[in-house]
C-alpha cells in the first residue's frame, strides 16, 4: 500500500505539472498574446493535451488507481473521496479516442479568437461552422459518456454539477419562471426614482483601476498569490491555491461594470485561496463544484457588493478616486442605479433579479441542441425570440445577443445552469450565515474579516474533497430549496422599489 501511494503521488505530481502549464498557457492566451501566434499556440496545446492524455489513460495509470479503490476504505476520508472522483474522471477520459480528444482541444484553442472576431463584426455566420463542429463532438463525446443513469444532456450536466439532471434543472427553473417572471414585470412598470446624470461621462481607466486595487484590499484578496489583468471576458483562473489569477474589462463609460466584475471574480479568487493548503497538489485542490463556486462570486458581487452597508463605508472612497466625475453625486443616488432592475440584453451586466432569467434562456437553447430539437443556425432565431418573450426587447445584432458569452466557444455546454444555481445557494447560505451573525452590521463596521472567516471554516477550506450536495447541506445546515432565493429577491426588490409601501 505504501507503494502505490508513493507511485500515486508521483502520477498526480505529473498530471499537476501538465494541467498548471495549459492552464498558464491558457490564462496567456486569453490576456496578452500576440494576435497572431494563436494557430502555433493551438499546436503546442493539442501536443501537451496529447501527453496528458496518454499519461491519464496510461494502463500503469490505471493500476495504481485501482489499486487504491479497492482498498479505499483503509484510506483517510480525503484521499478516499479524491481516489473515487480521479476514478470517475480516468474512467470517462478513457472512454474517449486519443485521436478525437486532442482535436477537439486543437478546435477549442482556435475557437475563441475565431468567436472574438464574429463577435467584433456582430456576425454569428462567422463562428457557426465552428460552432457546428464543437457541437459535433461534444454530442459524439456524450454517446461515449453515457451509462444507464446519465443520457444525452444530463452527461454534460453532470460533468459541472454532480448530481444535477435535467429534471432537476426544470423543476428549479419552473419555480423561477412562474415567480420571477411576474415579478419583474411589476417591478419594471415602476420608475426607480434618482439622479442618473453623474453616468453621463467619461471615467478614466487608470483611476478604475486604481480602486479595483482599493476593492482587493477591502476583500482581503491576497496579491502576493494573485494576479489581475485585463481581458475581452472577466474570468478567474484558480491555477493552484498560491496562484490564483482574475481578470475585468474596462468601459470608460460604466465605472461600475469593472467594479461589479472585479467583486464577482473576487469571490471566484478568495475561495481558491482559502482552500486548505493541505489539499495543495491533490486533485481536490479547487472549489466543490461550479455551482459553489458561483455561490461565491454573486454572494460577494450581490449580497456584499450591492448592499447599502458596503457602500456607506466605500462610497467615500470611490468619490475621491474619481473626485472630479462624482462630485455631488449622493450614495442614495449611487445605491439605486446599482440595484435598478431594467430587462437588458447582456447577462454578465444584467441586474440582480433579471439574471437568472438570461440563464434560463440558455439553459433551453442547450437543451433543444442536445435533444436534436435545436440546430446550430437556429440558434440566433430561438435566442431572439426567447428574450423577447421573457424580457420583453429586441436582440439588434448578434454581438448584442448570441455572440455575448465565450462558453460555447469554449465548450463549455451544461455550465450556465450552475450559474443560476449558484445565485439561489448564494441566497440560502447568506440566510444560515445571518443565524451566527449580523452580515449588514459586520459590512457596516467594515469587518469583511468575520465573513471571510465563516465562509472559510464552513465551506473554502473544504475545496472539493466532499460530494457537492453533501457540502452544501452542511454549509446551509439543510437541503437546496429555492424558496429562500425567491424570498431573498422578493424582500430586497419589494423594499428598494417600496412595493411594500403601496
Amino acid at each position: 500500500m505504501t507503494k502505490t501511494l508513493k507511485q500515486y503521488q508521483e502520477l498526480r505530481d505529473k498530471i499537476n505539472a501538465y494541467r498548471y502549464a495549459l492552464s498558464v498557457i491558457s490564462w496567456d492566451s486569453e490576456t496578452e498574446a500576440p494576435a497572431g501566434c494563436f494557430e502555433h499556440r493551438a499546436r503546442q496545446i493539442g501536443v501537451l493535451s496529447a501527453e496528458l492524455y496518454k499519461f491519464q489513460t496510461a494502463r500503469e495509470t490505471a493500476l495504481i488507481v485501482n489499486r487504491l479503490y479497492k482498498n479505499r476504505n483503509e484510506l483517510d476520508p480525503v484521499l478516499k473521496h479524491e481516489i473515487e472522483q480521479f476514478k470517475r474522471s480516468l474512467t470517462k477520459i478513457r472512454k474517449i479516442p486519443m485521436t478525437e480528444f486532442v482535436e477537439y482541444r486543437k478546435l477549442i484553442a482556435v475557437s475563441t479568437k475565431i468567436w472574438e472576431k464574429a463577435k467584433s463584426a456582430a456576425d454569428f455566420s462567422l463562428f457557426q461552422p465552428t460552432l457546428e463542429k464543437i457541437v459535433a463532438f461534444r454530442k459524439k463525446f456524450v454517446k461515449y459518456l453515457e451509462t444507464k443513469k446519465l443520457k444525452g444532456y444530463d452527461v454534460l450536466l453532470d460533468d459541472f454539477e454532480k448530481g444535477y439532471k435535467t429534471k432537476d434543472y426544470d423543476a428549479f427553473f419552473s419555480v423561477l419562471k412562474a415567480e420571477l417572471v411576474p415579478f419583474i414585470k411589476k417591478i419594471t412598470a415602476r420608475k426607480l426614482e434618482y439622479d442618473d446624470s453623474f453616468l453621463k461621462q467619461s471615467f478614466p481607466i487608470e483611476k478604475q483601476k486604481a480602486f479595483l486595487d482599493y476593492l482587493e484590499t477591502v476583500l482581503q484578496y491576497d496579491r502576493t498569490r494573485g494576479l489581475r489583468k485585463e481581458s475581452e471576458h472577466p474570468f478567474t483562473s484558480g491555477i493552484s491555491t498560491t496562484d490564483v489569477r482574475y481578470t475585468v474589462h474596462y468601459y470608460e463609460d460604466d465605472f461600475t461594470s469593472a467594479i461589479f466584475s472585479a467583486i464577482h471574480e473576487l469571490g471566484h479568487a478568495i475561495y481558491e485561496q482559502q482552500v486548505s493548503r493541505e489539499l495543495e497538489n491533490t486533485m481536490v485542490a479547487g472549489g466543490g463544484s461550479m455551482a459553489l463556486h458561483e455561490s461565491q462570486s454573486r454572494f460577494y458581487e450581490n449580497i456584499i457588493g450591492r448592499s447599502k452597508e458596503f457602500w456607506k463605508q466605500h462610497f467615500p472612497v470611490l468619490k475621491k478616486t474619481f473626485k472630479k466625475e462624482l462630485k455631488g453625486v449622493k450614495l442614495r443616488d449611487f445605491h439605486r442605479h446599482i440595484n435598478t432592475v431594467k430587462a437588458s440584453l447582456i447577462r454578465t451586466e444584467a441586474d440582480e433579479l433579471t439574471y437568472p432569467i438570461h440563464i434560463m434562456i440558455r439553459y433551453e437553447i442547450e437543451k433543444g441542441l442536445f435533444s436534436g430539437q435545436i440546430e446550430v443556425k437556429d440558434i440566433p432565431a430561438i435566442w431572439n425570440a426567447r428574450v423577447k418573450e421573457y424580457l420583453g426587447i429586441d436582440v439588434p445584432n448578434d454581438r448584442l445577443g448570441v455572440l455575448q458569452d465565450i462558453h460555447w466557444a469554449s465548450g463549455l455546454f451544461g455550465y450556465f445552469p450552475t450559474y443560476a444555481l449558484g445565485s439561489a445557494y448564494a441566497a440560502q447560505i447568506y440566510r444560515t450565515m445571518n443565524k451566527d451573525f449580523n452580515v449588514l452590521k459586520s459590512l457596516k463596521n467594515k469587518n469583511t474579516e468575520e465573513i471571510n472567516l465563516w465562509l472559510k471554516n464552513n465551506l473554502h477550506q473544504h475545496g472539493a474533497s466532499k460530494e457537492p450536495k453533501a457540502l452544501f447541506k452542511a454549509v446551509a445546515r439543510g437541503n437546496f430549496q429555492p424558496k429562500y432565493y425567491l424570498r431573498y429577491l422578493i424582500r430586497k426588490y419589494s423594499k428598494i422599489y417600496q412595493l411594500d409601501k403601496q
